[in-house]
């Protein structure tokens, strides 16, 4: 339900109606699926960012790209230059395929295309998410939005 309402959020922050809210919803299912594993062990693999990821997982999320290979790129979306892209495919070797299940049914798409998804969205959520090109720190993910956008 709150990767629901988080989802909501996101598709607001990418453009809002229905356009933008396909993207939301597959964010809003993979940064859910981070914090809600965080009994199983899912998220302690994302975070070792000071504790972070269990009330911001984005932090995690992005820890756990960069140690996959793609630091340069998270990088390029929290700082204030030019956005990195990344493919379906790296983003599908980023993140724990029981991660990805869980987002991809969650979100009523399969796993491939809640990689695609995930790959499009997440640079322009980042990026509109850090306009100061730094991780928000000390409130949640979904008080950030609120405070940004709504």
């Amino acid at each position: 339900m709150a990767s629901n309402d988080l989802g909501g959020l996101l598709g607001s922050l990418l453009g809002g109606g229905q356009g933008g809210s396909s993207g939301g919803n597959v964010l809003g299912a993979l940064l859910g699926a981070l914090t809600g594993n965080g009994q199983s062990g899912g998220a302690g693999a994302t975070g070792g960012a000071g504790g972070g990821a269990a009330g911001n997982p984005l932090g995690g999320l992005l820890e756990m790209l960069a140690r996959s290979g793609l630091a340069e790129q998270a990088q390029s979306w929290i700082g204030t230059g030019q956005n990195q892209q990344v493919s379906g495919g790296q983003i599908a070797e980023a993140l724990p395929n029981d991660t990805l299940d869980k987002v991809a049914r969650d979100a009523g798409v399969t796993p491939q295309q809640a990689a695609d998804q995930i790959a499009r969205s997440l640079p322009q959520a980042v990026d509109r998410l850090t306009p100061s090109g730094q991780l928000p720190q000390g409130a949640s993910l979904e008080e950030i939005i609120r405070q940004q956008w709504i």
